[in-house]
């Protein structure tokens, strides 16, 4: 019988195979090179850094009001000034203000005349401040059915301010009654409440017989409530001082006190910064310095030496 020879065909086969995967090898190169060549390149480049920056605004109203006045002036600032991140922050009182703004927490600050002084020890400098300086003054209301009539009338009774480093809303006040014959921290039961809408809301609920406050909260907490209005009045006002501060840490770049000084003056002139100060129950942000707050001092040297003493 004839042997059937498989060798020549198996080599075939073989070598077909060969050229197949020499071939699929060569297409994958191909296309490797190909995706090599034209994948997409991209110079390197330093990351941008996002700096953050606090205004700690001092208590001219409670915590959560404060968030809703100042918060959207922070957004703004935010989204002018590139590569700045501005966050508001209240404080839940005037002491607790007081230890972080002299602790050099907040990089910006809206701190009262009296705290505007005082942190210029800490390391910050006045840029700006509010205007309407005739807003900042004290007044002392009473209800309208207290037969009150005269400062005497207040001997012997409860009185409410916010705090006692409050200065249009507690050494104002405290300073007028002294001035009108009362030794104040004899003659009346001094009441601090830890807010301007407390001390209002505390003669207004009879639990004492005067409060003071100054003119701004009273007339936003009168417009929320009116029977406020209905109920109190303001028996007594002081003279007026400059009004709050802006202060800025002495290591902030100037560039950026620059650009938040200009924002800041300026919010008067578009729509969404009028209403802002609407809010604020204020007019204008204005330029200021170190300088500005001179008849302050010189009231915080006759407070100290008459009605009690202070640190300043």
């Amino acid at each position: 019988m004839k042997k059937i020879s498989c060798r020549p065909q198996t080599h075939k086969t073989i070598s077909s195979f060969l050229l197949l995967a020499l071939t699929v090898i060569a297409f994958a190169s191909c296309s490797n090179q190909e995706e090599t060549e034209y994948a997409p390149r991209f110079s390197p480049e330093a990351p941008r850094q996002t700096k953050t920056y606090i205004l700690g605004v001092h208590p001219l109203h409670n915590p959560k009001r404060l968030h809703e006045i100042f918060g959207p002036v922070t957004e703004f600032l935010s989204q002018q000034i590139p590569d700045a991140v501005f966050k508001m922050e209240a404080s839940r009182n005037y002491a607790a203000y007081d230890k972080k703004l002299y602790a050099g927490h907040f990089h910006f600050g809206l701190p009262n005349p009296y705290q505007t002084i005082n942190s210029q020890k800490h390391g910050y400098t006045v840029f700006g401040k509010m205007a309407d300086d005739e807003n900042f003054r004290g007044i002392i209301l009473v209800r309208k059915d207290s037969k009150i009539d005269k400062v005497s009338d207040l001997k012997g009774r409860a009185v409410s301010f916010p705090a006692p480093t409050a200065l249009a809303a507690t050494m104002m006040p405290q300073f007028y009654l002294y001035s009108h014959g009362l030794d104040v921290m004899h003659d009346i039961d001094i009441r601090y409440v830890g807010s301007q809408e407390s001390s209002i809301m505390n003669v207004y609920l009879g639990d004492t017989a005067a409060g003071a406050t100054w003119p701004p909260p009273w007339r936003a907490l009168a417009k929320e409530r009116p029977e406020l209005n209905t109920a109190l009045e303001i028996k007594w006002s002081t003279s007026p001082l400059p009004n709050n501060g802006l202060v800025v840490r002495d290591d902030v770049p100037k560039a950026i006190v620059q650009q938040v000084a200009e924002l800041l003056f300026s919010l008067h002139t578009h729509k969404p910064g009028k209403q802002w100060l609407k809010r604020m129950e204020l007019s204008r942000f204005e330029a200021a310095d170190n300088k500005t707050y001179a008849p302050v001092l010189e009231f915080l040297k006759k407070f100290n030496e008459t009605v009690r003493p202070i640190d300043f």
